[in-house]
């Protein structure tokens, strides 16, 4: 009977917000309780409970815990290539470019609602849906940064896809283990890192210098 109680308690409080707006609140609930517990030890009990929701009420938003932790995740890697997108697209100077990208993943990896945790260290890579995501995020953000490389070097696309693949992998570790020991103020562990990245991609010619012919090669 209390439990009956409690459902049609939660049921009522849920119908004040819109499908839309519950939606993201269930997200937000659950992905700090998976950042918190991790995905194996989280229950959509547990989700439900914390959100202050019935589980058929969140069973109506999403099937199933790996549905919501899909979901979760796709957020997340919309997030990170939303914001290298900016980086990258909406800058011109090579140089900002670079250190706009590394601070991409520090911020992602600061913000207070942990997507990175789903991103960086997922507990679930051996789900196949999981893993296909994850790599279709590391395929798309070197396919995007090597772009920018082959096009601001004489460098082929098989150069610019392994310079494009060292940035990214030097980014997120460098982030991620920052984020261990934030004794380092973010903005300096983001320049430190984007200064050892552009010295590294600064040694290669442009295709197209701004005095002399573009590259033959």
């Amino acid at each position: 009977m209390a439990l009956t109680a409690s459902i049609d308690e939660s049921s009522s409080r849920s119908a004040r917000l819109p499908k839309a707006e519950r939606r993201e609140q269930l997200m937000a609930v659950a992905r700090s309780v998976f950042a918190e517990q991790g995905y194996h030890t989280t229950s959509m009990e547990i989700i439900a409970e914390t959100a202050g929701v019935s589980k058929p009420l969140l069973y109506q938003h999403f099937p199933s815990k790996l549905d919501l932790y899909l979901a979760l995740l796709d957020a997340g890697i919309d997030e990170l290539l939303d914001k290298s997108d900016v980086s990258l697209r909406d800058i011109t100077d090579n140089k900002l470019r670079v250190i706009a990208t590394v601070q991409t993943y520090f911020e992602f990896v600061d913000d207070p609602q942990d997507a990175y945790r789903l991103v960086f260290e997922s507990d679930l890579t051996n789900e196949p849906e999981v893993r296909a995501r994850l790599e279709r995020l590391e395929r798309e953000v070197i396919k995007r940064i090597a772009a920018v490389i082959k096009q601001d070097t004489g460098l082929s696309e098989t150069q610019a896809t392994l310079l494009g693949a060292g940035l990214h992998g030097m980014a997120q570790v460098a982030a991620t283990n920052w984020l261990r020991d934030p004794s380092l103020p973010r903005s300096d562990a983001a320049e430190l890192v984007s200064l050892l990245s552009w010295r590294g991609i600064s040694g290669f010619p442009l295709s197209h210098p701004p005095t002399s012919p573009p590259s033959a090669q």
